[in-house]
């Protein structure tokens, strides 16, 4: 019993450090999951000596470690949802010969969880594993337009609305009035609002049940993925995407809220 109380121990430390990204000092943290120092010192010793945890040496703080990072890496890779979907996608990367991505929401911001490069000489710059805000992205603002409204007003009320380009839209009213939008179309375009010289345009991947459950999206420098481009090909192209894979999962036209 006292090795499942300390399994248990451990994991809650390990919960507790995922929501502080900047890491916690021994005090703190020991606060936060109700255990001595001395406790929380033991178990992030072992934890420290197996990766899981890392100790900053100028501030003290605690983070998680690599191996966190090398077990979600695994659980994306495994997951369902990119094994599913990465046939489609890749067709599609190869039509438009542009960067497609795959992402899922986690605790308010998108996570991406597969990427498929062009050929062209360009290429972008992201990778599996990061992260990016919801607001300022096509593939976040889908997943925004399937949530519920006291889960939407839950995001805003949690997420300072920063700009990360001087085209971010800051604004709640306007970030909710383009979310109704996209409800209605389900798509979503973000024009150099995450990312200078970069246009996206994003759809999500629906569940049985109508729930987007992830989002995918064409990206590229604004002197290819143009306006009318967007217009004339890739609106057509990606809602088709969706609409196929989103019935790989179960997803009809008929399915709750959509």
């Amino acid at each position: 019993m006292a090795n499942v109380q300390s399994l248990e121990r451990a994991l809650h430390l390990l919960n507790t450090l995922s929501d502080y990204p900047d890491g916690l000092q021994i005090a703190r943290l020991s606060e936060q999951v109700g255990l001595s120092k001395s406790t929380t010192h033991r178990l992030l010793a072992t934890l420290t000596s197996m990766n899981y945890v890392t100790k900053d040496p100028d501030t003290d703080r605690y983070k998680l470690g690599l191996q966190t990072l090398y077990i979600t890496r695994n659980l994306i890779n495994n997951g369902n949802i990119p094994k599913t979907a990465r046939p489609y996608l890749k067709k599609l990367s190869q039509e438009l010969n542009e960067t497609v991505h795959l992402c899922v929401e986690d605790k308010g911001e998108i996570v991406y969880i597969d990427k498929i490069e062009s050929n062209q000489t360009i290429q972008m710059f992201s990778r599996i594993g990061s992260r990016a805000p919801m607001y300022s992205t096509a593939l976040g603002k889908v997943l925004l337009a399937g949530l519920k409204d006291e889960q939407l007003d839950q995001f805003f009320k949690n997420t300072p609305l920063e700009a990360i380009t001087s085209h971010t839209t800051t604004s709640e009213s306007k970030i909710r009035e383009e979310i109704q939008q996209i409800k209605a179309v389900h798509y979503a375009i973000d024009h150099m609002e995450n990312e200078e010289h970069l246009r996206c345009i994003a759809a999500p991947i629906y569940d049985q049940w109508g729930k987007a459950i992830a989002s995918f999206s064409v990206a590229g420098p604004i002197h290819r993925i143009t306006t009318e481009r967007v217009e004339q090909v890739l609106i057509e192209k990606v809602t088709e995407c969706s609409r196929v894979i989103s019935s790989q999962f179960g997803y009809t036209t008929d399915a709750a809220q959509h």
